[in-house]
């Protein structure tokens, strides 16, 4: 039996270009948007990868005709207008966020019979204040394992009340499961969406609000907040639409160049960007990093002293897994506030992080939302568990670079494989910038 892991060489220095694979949170999004569009939606630059390969299967099973055509990474979607061929499914999502939520707000007004379930750690995952906001408007969601938690069973409900209350402290996706869904309740009356406390990843519901625009659907905001959805409105297809690359991936090789020098270029997003993992960029400007933009390139010169940095991520919390990497090269003690969804995410990654940062000889300290680093004055090589967790493989595999400040180290990535959620080719791109060998590397 091989072991599953892939040993990672110092690099003293990166450089060159990285086009990057198409964004989750859009892909899944335009996915759903799709199946309830009236029309056909060619895709472009979709991304293919663990989560959105459930989202495709389980749009399989509804009955929604969909053709992908990988040398152009195009997917075309036959919309239903919001019908469902098929009312009775037992769907598999995987450890898929974007992919389980949105359909259970909109399987739930559609109606049927349906069961979703996913790995043992989506059962870990909460999902029940969208349940309980759905349940709330005459909605029938029971839980089959966990109250709180998935696997779930949908039956036919009916949504009889035109305002919906949802806590926005856990998880935007729950916002955006409502208001993707919501179109579908306002028929025939008006939709009220009340946000009830502190809504966290601001960005992501704002990304979700431009898709709808796409897709012909306009929400109001109103202080609160709260999103009005007017009756009568429908999802009808743009014809085709375009995937800007990963905000969240461009974050390790923006990363890269700004610890080992050089310049490295990634494609596919930019200034123009409507993904709020963008704002990654002003992070790495505040901590000393020398950052272009173009429309749809952003580019890091390395060679510079980076410093430590105290702020809340409260907005970009998965690319904020890349600053607590970075903490490691930076002058100083940094501390991450706000940060409390990623206790919920693929794996506890405040936990998480911070036991493998401790490996390599960082000082931690973590709260139920913040975590401080203060690097050591010399790295140690360590063996990393990667938890089930795409993120953390990416993120860690940052710290085998040698910095201006620090050197550094060889390093053993444990379950690399993990990074086929969202970015199959990871290591492949990675090894083209540091130029060393790639995944023959993964045994």
């Amino acid at each position: 039996m091989t072991a599953d892991y892939t040993d990672l060489p110092v690099s003293s220095r990166v450089e060159g270009t990285v086009r990057l694979p198409g964004s989750k949170s859009i892909s899944n999004r335009t996915l759903l948007l799709a199946f309830l569009a009236e029309g056909t939606t060619d895709i472009q630059d979709l991304l293919a990868s663990d989560d959105t390969e459930v989202m495709l299967q389980a749009l399989q099973q509804l009955g929604v005709a969909w053709q992908w055509q990988s040398a152009t990474r195009s997917c075309a979607v036959h919309g239903t207008g919001g019908a469902l061929p098929v009312r009775q499914a037992d769907l598999f999502m995987g450890n898929a966020g974007t992919a389980i939520r949105p359909l259970t707000a909109a399987l739930a007004v559609l109606g049927g019979d349906f069961t979703l379930h996913g790995i043992p750690r989506m059962h870990e995952r909460p999902i029940g204040d969208l349940v309980s906001a759905l349940n709330a408007a005459g909605a029938h969601i029971t839980y089959t394992g966990e109250e709180g938690y998935p696997p779930l069973r949908i039956q036919t409900g009916r949504i009889r009340t035109p305002v919906l209350q949802v806590k926005g402290n856990v998880s935007s996706q729950f916002l955006t499961a409502l208001l993707m869904a919501a179109p579908l309740m306002a028929r025939e009356q008006d939709i009220r969406i009340e946000v009830v406390g502190e809504l966290i990843s601001r960005p992501y519901i704002d990304l979700t609000l431009n898709l709808m625009r796409r897709f012909g659907v306009t929400v109001e905001e109103r202080t609160g907040p709260v999103f009005l959805i007017g009756r009568g409105q429908s999802y009808k297809s743009p014809g085709r639409i375009h995937v800007e690359g990963d905000a969240s991936s461009a974050s390790y090789f923006l990363a890269a160049g700004a610890i080992a020098g050089g310049i490295v270029r990634v494609e596919g997003v930019g200034q123009s960007s409507i993904q709020g993992d963008v704002q990654f960029a002003q992070a790495l400007e505040q901590m000393g990093a020398h950052v272009r933009y173009g429309d749809n390139w952003i580019a890091v010169t390395g060679g510079r002293t980076l410093n430590a940095i105290s702020a809340e991520f409260g907005h970009i919390p998965d690319a904020a897994m890349t600053v607590a990497i970075l903490a490691l090269y930076a002058k100083g003690t940094s501390t991450l506030r706000g940060i409390g969804s990623w206790r919920v995410k693929e794996t506890d990654r405040i936990a998480a992080m911070a036991t493998e940062l401790r490996k390599l000889g960082a000082q931690v300290e973590e709260g139920a939302d913040w975590i401080s680093v203060l690097p050591p004055e010399v790295m140690q090589s360590a063996e990393i568990d990667t938890y089930g967790d795409h993120r953390m493989a990416m993120c860690f595999s940052l710290a085998s670079l040698d910095g201006v400040n620090r050197k550094g180290v060889p390093l053993r990535l444990r379950s690399p494989g993990v990074v086929a959620k969202t970015f199959p080719e990871y290591f492949q791109a990675f090894a083209r910038i540091t130029g060393r060998a790639a995944a023959d590397s993964i045994i």
